[in-house]
């Protein structure tokens, strides 16, 4: 599978251009960029086209890989849908339901595979654990906490002017429900919403299982006190997520293989572009109960 990409930022650079480059399942055919001196650089770096028009891409791949900021990403992901390409994608999927349900719809219209990389899901010990918990009956409540230092270190995504007018919420908390969904089931309700120091978030979510979880999402945590965790309880007693003992470029490369997996045997995986509405959908009731509790 021929795949390209699209973006040139921190996220493209540190994590998708090496994956893509290294995944023996691919052939990383170029780059496409905002800035096309930046798609040129990290071309070059991987001895790998670099593209002035994404439509030259486009005719050019099977797939394309996703790494805008999601203000972005639903347009040129629709386009590339629309052109008969398989879609990586980046969490959040968009900024608004409405953004998110054009990505689902085309890729669906298309017939292409989608996978969205909710980072959590492709790391090794955290998908086995989800795995293993979702195959068991009985959780009561879950905990999850989901705490960035993006914003009091010096984080190349500090500067990200999606994430300081988002925050938390849309930026790590993909990362949360991506775990807690596939365990608990569906969110039936966002129960409460209320806002901690700085971006900080606490949401209170009622689950199709009758289960009920708590969320704690922060971009300005203290350095020391970073760290996700996640804690379920139930009647088979209280189970953790371990950590993972891999980076994003492995994870990322799971995400590719299951990107050839679904455009191969046409069954979508779990975190297709349709769960990433989903995502987007309890984001945006998140967003709604927040506004209530500042007014």
């Amino acid at each position: 599978m021929r795949i390209g990409l699209l973006g040139t930022g921190p996220w493209a650079r540190a994590a998708y251009a090496p994956a893509l480059a290294g995944h023996t399942g691919l052939e990383f055919a170029g780059v496409w960029g905002r800035r096309p001196e930046a798609a040129t650089r990290l071309a070059e770096q991987y001895d790998v086209a670099a593209y002035a028009e994404v439509d030259a891409l486009l005719a050019d791949v099977d797939a394309v890989a996703i790494a805008l900021p999601p203000s972005v990403q639903p347009e040129l992901a629709v386009r590339a849908a629309r052109a008969g390409r398989h879609l990586l994608l980046d969490k959040p999927l968009a900024l608004s339901v409405a953004g998110a349900r054009d990505v689902a719809e085309a890729a669906e219209r298309a017939g292409v595979a989608s996978v969205v990389f909710f980072t959590a899901r492709f790391q090794k010990e955290p998908e086995a654990w989800i795995e293993e918990q979702a195959a068991e009956a009985g959780w009561f409540t879950a905990r999850a906490q989901w705490l960035g230092a993006v914003f009091t270190t010096d984080s190349p995504f500090a500067a990200s002017p999606w994430r300081r007018e988002k925050g938390a919420l849309w930026d790590v908390g993909p990362h949360a429900l991506s775990v807690l969904l596939p365990v608990l089931g569906d969110v039936r309700q966002v129960v409460a919403a209320v806002h901690g120091p700085a971006d900080t978030v606490h949401l209170v979510l009622d689950h199709a299982t009758g289960a009920s979880s708590t969320l704690t999402l922060s971009l300005t945590a203290p350095p020391a006190a970073a760290g996700a965790d996640v804690e379920l309880r139930g009647e088979a007693g209280v189970s953790l997520m371990p950590g993972s003992s891999e980076g994003a470029v492995p994870a990322l490369s799971r995400a590719a293989d299951a990107l050839v997996t679904a455009a191969r045997t046409g069954r979508p995986h779990a975190c297709d572009a349709s769960f990433g509405l989903r995502v987007t959908e309890i984001l945006s009731a998140a967003e709604a109960r927040l506004a209530e509790d500042a007014d």
